[in-house]
């Protein structure tokens, strides 16, 4: 359905280890594409794509990254209306070939870059509900939470869910769409002030701390260990190549307990309400140191990408795939080499 997050796809330098690493996180399958192309699959179906991060991509500085797509219903409608936002067009509009759909990679005004896609066979988007499996959880680090979120609800039409004050000027904003949460979106503030803003994606797990040991043995990154927030638990990591993301697991839902006769009900909720909000608070802060030191390389890239010229369109580098960065906004670099990322990520619809 239009605005529902429906595909991701990881480049990394080293598709064997992705694979084995990821499988042991998340409990993740892959199935083969072609040869340059794999897909991830979760109870059987495909959720996102895998591909390699050639020489020619790490030339230009583009780091191992995950990029989200937002379906469309009309990919060239979406492409046209983002840029009459103050978006911009990375690459595309293009068709996948086979019948595969039709992508395109956007950078919104803030600059955080992200793709459209509207797959040839309809279905498999996610529509809110948490599952194992799934990437269920979407957060945006960007300078301006409330243009950002202007943008991106007249690009797809999200809806706030609800907004947490965390003190200092600073607030959690949740978007989704009717009582469905997708994700959070946060101005950057103090010693991330630098940092480009981006898109973080959470898979949801069975368990967090045994996805982190996981990680751990499997040779990844703790970014920012296991921390309990309100309705579960998530930890910030980085996979042995150094793309990061999130997990996440819900906790499940207490059995309702009577009312203590001591303590008025509104007080108990005012003490609650305060529990939640510095554990958010504490999440948002996680989420921004652990993007600090990647955000440092990304800038140096972007300001690459920006004198590189464009990409001749000859049949070698037409073999050559890439995408831009989604934890690090060097969407300018990556965007040129994106045409074969977007095809591959379509065509596995």
């Amino acid at each position: 359905m239009h605005g529902q997050f429906v595909w991701y796809e990881l480049t990394t330098p080293d598709v064997d280890a992705a694979k084995k690493f990821y499988s042991r996180v998340t409990g993740w399958g892959t199935q083969r594409f072609d040869d340059d192309y794999d897909m991830w699959t979760s109870a059987g179906r495909p959720i996102g794509g895998l591909m390699h991060l050639g020489d020619e991509m790490r030339q230009q500085g583009i780091p191992p990254n995950w990029l989200p797509y937002v379906e469309s219903n009309d990919v060239d409608a979406t492409a046209a209306k983002a840029a009459s936002l103050g978006g911009r067009v990375v690459y595309g509009p293009e068709d996948i070939p086979g019948g595969g759909g039709r992508f395109v990679v956007l950078e919104d005004p803030q600059g955080a870059v992200f793709g459209a896609l509207k797959p040839g066979t309809p279905g498999g988007a996610w529509d809110g509900t948490p599952v194992v499996g799934r990437f269920s959880w979407h957060e945006l680090m960007t300078t301006d939470y409330v243009a950002a979120f202007q943008f991106y609800r007249d690009l797809f039409g999200w809806e706030k869910t609800s907004e947490m004050d965390m003190g200092g000027g600073q607030n959690y904003f949740m978007y989704g769409k009717g009582d469905k949460a997708y994700g959070g979106m946060f101005n950057r503030f103090g010693d991330m002030e630098s940092m480009n803003p981006f898109w973080l994606v959470y898979v949801h797990v069975k368990d967090v701390g045994t996805a982190v040991t996981a990680a751990t043995k499997g040779g990844g990154m703790v970014h920012r260990p296991q921390m309990d927030i309100p309705g579960g638990s998530i930890a910030i990591l980085g996979d042995p190549q150094g793309a990061g993301f999130a997990v996440h697991h819900a906790s499940a839902p207490a059995a309702a307990a009577k009312p203590a006769a001591t303590k008025p009900a509104a007080t108990t909720a005012k003490k609650t309400a305060k529990v939640a909000k510095k554990a958010v608070k504490k999440a948002v802060k996680a989420v921004k140191k652990a993007a600090k030191k990647a955000a440092t390389k990304v800038k140096s890239v972007a300001k690459k990408a920006a004198k590189s010229p464009p990409r001749a369109k000859s049949k070698a580098k037409a073999k050559t795939k890439a995408r831009p960065a989604v934890r690090k906004p060097n969407a300018k670099k990556a965007t040129r080499t994106t045409a074969k990322r977007g095809k591959k990520a379509a065509r596995k619809r």
